[in-house]
């Protein structure tokens, strides 16, 4: 018989809980799931559905044959939804308007903060921005903008948004110009590195604002008619 929702919940929050007072740290295993499964008095299948609970949210990763390891995502706040896959131009804006209600303040934040490390770390993520396709994940000189806030809340809310949005987000970097994306992230890292917020929050929504100009254009363009084209009249037939 299935184990009921409340106790797969139960046995979820309880992993959890496991996981910080062990002082569990990414890259390391969880006991394996006998093990859990008489630690917490249910069945092993009750155990493996809570793992996989947490699998879903990147919390946890279930490797075959090898066990359970600690991810990332188990001290994030922020998760996104891993069943959303949005592929519409509707979404494809609402990604970028979010975005530009957003990044500029954070930032302005980064210019305040002016973290050396985390400088360096957007210095690195240039050269992302050259390359169409590449390992690491799309935005990548956004995510360590967001780092460099120093507000872990911003980082991870746009870490989840380009998650959720990662197929719009490729389609955003085949169509956008990559010498232009570079060159405009430069102008960014620029401003935070003199500090100056006001310059950084509005090359930061230029920036946007041209990705998502250019998003439309390019769906605009790649759209099929919905209707047909109204017949010209026949100006060679007898008039009425």
């Amino acid at each position: 018989m299935p184990a009921s929702i409340g106790l797969v919940e139960r046995l979820t929050r309880e992993i959890v809980e496991t996981i910080r007072t062990e002082n569990l740290q990414p890259g390391q295993s969880l006991p394996s799931a006998k093990v859990l499964a008489e630690r917490f008095e249910v069945t092993v299948p009750t155990v493996r559905e809570a793992l996989r609970r947490l699998e879903a949210t990147g919390s946890v990763e279930l490797k075959h044959g090898s066990g359970t390891y600690v991810r990332e995502a188990i001290n994030r706040r922020i998760l996104d939804n891993p069943h959303y896959v949005p592929v519409d131009l509707a979404a494809a804006i609402e990604l970028l308007d979010a975005r530009i209600a957003i990044e500029p303040g954070i930032a302005e934040l980064a210019a305040s903060v002016q973290d050396s490390d985390a400088v360096t770390s957007m210095t690195s993520a240039l050269d992302n921005a050259l390359q169409v396709e590449t390992a690491v994940p799309a935005g990548h000189f956004h995510v360590e903008l967001a780092r460099a806030s120093g507000n872990r809340a911003l980082h991870e809310m746009l870490v989840s948004l380009l998650a959720i949005h990662s197929r719009t987000q490729q389609a955003a970097r085949t169509t956008y110009d990559r010498l232009r994306d570079h060159d405009e992230h430069a102008d960014i890292l620029d401003a935070i590195r003199r500090g100056d917020g006001f310059e950084a929050a509005h090359r930061t929504r230029k920036h946007l604002e041209a990705i998502k100009a250019t998003v439309l254009a390019d769906w605009n363009d790649d759209a099929e008619p919905d209707t047909e084209r109204p017949q010209e009249p026949d100006t060679e037939g007898p008039q009425r």
